[in-house]
Formats: C-alpha cells, sequence, structure tokens
C-alpha cells in the first residue's frame, strides 16, 4: 500500500483535477485508511490544534542523525490531544518538536507537518476527498453546514400557524463550539475560524461547565457599526471588536450538527438555551439571546401582530425578520423551516419631476422624482425601479401630466442623510398610481 506521503506527492505533481481524484478513488479502493484519517484531520475545519507555527524536518547529516520514524499511532495520539486542548502552550511545541526529531523528512515535511498545519498543499480540498463518498462513506470529510433560511418571498405558502418570528440582524454569522472543558472555538457559516472575538469565547469558556457534552451556540455577532465589524472578523492584528456582541439564536450538540441534524424542535432547542444563559448572563455582558415571539398567522390577531413586528423592524433598522416552525429539528442545510422576511415600506408620495434616461432609455423616462410627508418625515427620492418599458415611454411622452399625481412607492426602509431632515427610500420601486384625481391620497 502507497504511502500517505508517497500520494501526497503524486497529487501534488499533476494538476489535473480528473487526475487527483482518479488517485483518490484508487486509495479508497486499495483501503488507505491512514492517508483518509489524515485527509479528514487537515480538511475537517471543526478540528483544529492550536498551533500556528510548526518547523519542518532538516534532512539528516553530521549534526542530525537519521531519525526511526514517527508511526501514524504515535501522531494520531499527539493530533487528538492537541485537538482536545490537552496539549497547549509549552508543552504543545515541546511535543511536536520531540515528534518532528522522531520522524524522517518524508513522513514530516510530507505529511505529518501538512496536517497540523491545516494545508496538504496539493491541491486537494474536502471536495476532492468526498468523490468517494458514495462508495467509501466510511472515508468521506464532514462539510461545515449551518442551518441556513430560504426567502420568504418564495415559501409564501409556509407562511400559515403558529411561527415564532425574530428580527433578523445585520451582522456576521458565527457558530460557537463550547466543550465542557472550557475550550471554545469560533468559525464563520463557512466553517472558518475565527479568533477576532476572544472576549467573547471567554465569557463563554467560564461557563461551560453546565454542559454535559460538546455543544454547538448559533448566533450573530453585532457591534457599533456593521462596517467595522467586518474588518475586524479575519483581521489578524490590531483587532478592535470588543464591543462586539454575540446574540444566540439557537442550540444544538456538536454530535448532533455533525451529523446533520438535531430532532430536537425548535422552540425546546430555544427553551434550553434560555435556561442555560438565565444561569450565567450576569457574567456574559457580550452574549446575549435574541428575543422571539410567537404569532399565529391563521388568525387575525396574529396578522395584525406580524404587521407590527414588520413595522418595528424597519424603525428599528433591522436587516429584516425571521419566521421559524417551532417543532422543526435542525438541518445543516438550507430549509424552509427558517424563512427570512425582507420587511418594506410603502408610502404615498407626489411626482415633482420626470427625468430622460440615458442609453437603452434615452428618448424615454429614466426615473420620476417623487417628494412628501409620511409620518411627520419628508421624503424626496428618485424612482427608476418598477417600470415597463411602455410605462417609460408613456411617462415621458405625457411627463407634464404625470407631474402632480400620487404614486405609491416601495422600499425596504427609510433612510436619512447625516446633517440632513430630508429622507429617502432605501431599493425604491413603483408600485402603482394612487387616486382618481391629480394630487389625491387615497
Amino acid at each position: 500500500m502507497n504511502t500517505p506521503w508517497s500520494v501526497i506527492r503524486e497529487l501534488e505533481s499533476n494538476n489535473s483535477r480528473l487526475a487527483k481524484e482518479s488517485i483518490v478513488r484508487r486509495e479508497a479502493a486499495a483501503g488507505n485508511r491512514e492517508f483518509f484519517e489524515g485527509c479528514r484531520l487537515a480538511c475537517d475545519s471543526m478540528i483544529t490544534f492550536g498551533v500556528k507555527k510548526v518547523l519542518e524536518r532538516p534532512a539528516a547529516g553530521r549534526n542530525m542523525p537519521a531519525p526511526r520514524g514517527l508511526s501514524w499511532a504515535a501522531f494520531r495520539a499527539l493530533v487528538d490531544k492537541l485537538a482536545a486542548r490537552e496539549l497547549t502552550g509549552d508543552a504543545a511545541q515541546t511535543a511536536i518538536n520531540q515528534a518532528r526529531l522522531q520522524a524522517t523528512p518524508e513522513q514530516w515535511n510530507g505529511w505529518y507537518r501538512r496536517i497540523l498545519i491545516k494545508d496538504l498543499r496539493c491541491g486537494v480540498s474536502e471536495k476532492t476527498i468526498n468523490v468517494i463518498a458514495d462508495t467509501h462513506p466510511e472515508f468521506a470529510v464532514p462539510v461545515f453546514q449551518a442551518q441556513l433560511a430560504h426567502d420568504g418571498a418564495k415559501h409564501e405558502s409556509k407562511m400559515t400557524g403558529a411561527k415564532m418570528v425574530e428580527v433578523k440582524l445585520d451582522g456576521v454569522r458565527v457558530i460557537t463550539v463550547a466543550y465542557p472543558s472550557g475550550h471554545v472555538v469560533q468559525y464563520s457559516r463557512n466553517g472558518k475560524e475565527l479568533v477576532n472575538f476572544e472576549h467573547i469565547k471567554q465569557q463563554i469558556s467560564r461557563h461551560c461547565r453546565f454542559f454535559h457534552e460538546p455543544m454547538v451556540l448559533d448566533g450573530e455577532v453585532m457591534s457599533s457599526s456593521f462596517q467595522d465589524l467586518m474588518k475586524q472578523v479575519h483581521r489578524k492584528s490590531d483587532v478592535a471588536a470588543q464591543d462586539a456582541v454575540l446574540h444566540l439564536f439557537d442550540m444544538v450538540t456538536l454530535k448532533d450538527f455533525q451529523a446533520g441534524i438535531c430532532d430536537k424542535r425548535q422552540i425546546d432547542r430555544v427553551y434550553s438555551l434560555n435556561a442555560w444563559h438565565n444561569l450565567v448572563k450576569d457574567h456574559m455582558p457580550n452574549v446575549k439571546v435574541l428575543d422571539h415571539e410567537i404569532v399565529d398567522l391563521d388568525t387575525k390577531e396574529g396578522q395584525v401582530r406580524f404587521a407590527e413586528i414588520n413595522r418595528a423592524a424597519i424603525d428599528g433598522g433591522y436587516e429584516g425578520i425571521m419566521v421559524k416552525d417551532p417543532v422543526a429539528p435542525y438541518e445543516c442545510k438550507r430549509t424552509a423551516n427558517w424563512l427570512k422576511i425582507k420587511p418594506f415600506i410603502e408610502v404615498s408620495l407626489k411626482a415633482v419631476r420626470v427625468v430622460e434616461g440615458t442609453g437603452k432609455y434615452a428618448g424615454m423616462m429614466g426615473a420620476v422624482e417623487f417628494e412628501g410627508e409620511d409620518d411627520g418625515r419628508q421624503i424626496q427620492v428618485s424612482v427608476g425601479s418598477g417600470w415597463s418599458d411602455k410605462d417609460r415611454e408613456d411617462i415621458w411622452r405625457y411627463r407634464d401630466e404625470v407631474v402632480g399625481e400620487i404614486g405609491e412607492i416601495r422600499g425596504d426602509a427609510l433612510t436619512q442623510a447625516q446633517d440632513s431632515e430630508v429622507w429617502s427610500i432605501r431599493f425604491p420601486r413603483f408600485k402603482t398610481w394612487r387616486g382618481f384625481r391629480k394630487g389625491e391620497k387615497l
């Protein structure tokens, strides 16, 4: 059977994707378990070793006697302790250096070291390895995947019955894995490890003892400024994210997360999350649990309340609303059990000017400028979306008559420029004309 480092060399020397997949299939058929175990350690983003720098093994020479070699069992024992954080800091570096000196240069530089730095350096990822998932599932690398939401506009049939309603935060999705030992790791929704919210990890770490097994806390990190937050997410130095707060909205076991499904009901998962948080929240100022409300969309009262929550989300500047099935499982995929509803506003404004278009719209209407007042706020907005080509031709032809008409404008939210009393509409689009007479609002 081929040694793993010789397989890596072969993969490294060939740039063809099909050739690499053929090599992977060949090794799976041969039952090269050591190779696939190492690939999982290197490619599974949820396995980390807490080491930043791993030295190469120099070749044997006058001052460097030939090493005996390091068995796979011995190396696995080392990486298992590193992954569980039983070895950290100086103790971890000492153990790694001892292993490095025992391994041959081929073993270390071409295989063991690459596992520790989480980079096989041969153009292979979990996607390449998983070409054998159907025929040899035991060798597949788990793909990191959190539960994601569908667009509610495309699943209106699901908007019935009792639903959990939350605001949709405009932050960064963060998956936190908390171990009973106090070890905490955070990942982006794509499985990239996040290291810049250390104050949040420390606060959670102090209270992991309440967990009987490793848990996955699903949430969104918010900062005072979304732009500032995005600058900090993957920064490696000069990190300034101390004002960031983690808003949690779900919790499952790590075992279920890795299996891809947790059968526990949504409402029960949130209940468990709140039960844990209520015990420790006074000591975790940067960790909150997102509020929710149960609304029955089959009733008139529920529809009215849903509209009120939608309006409150707009006024609060939130990205939207999340609608969740309270009895659904947690599934590591995009599912209609979670629906994201983008809030919108509708205001009636007076057309004050018709602007000619450019390019393909030259010689016809490009946009109509509207003005008016809504809820005590003065609004000015140029609307260039929501029109057909025939609308543009007709409006341009009768532009003088259009001025003064009342149009209903839909948008995502009202926005106000700094140091201005005038408001505008984010992503405005024309819906319809209102009234029978010019200037009449209905």
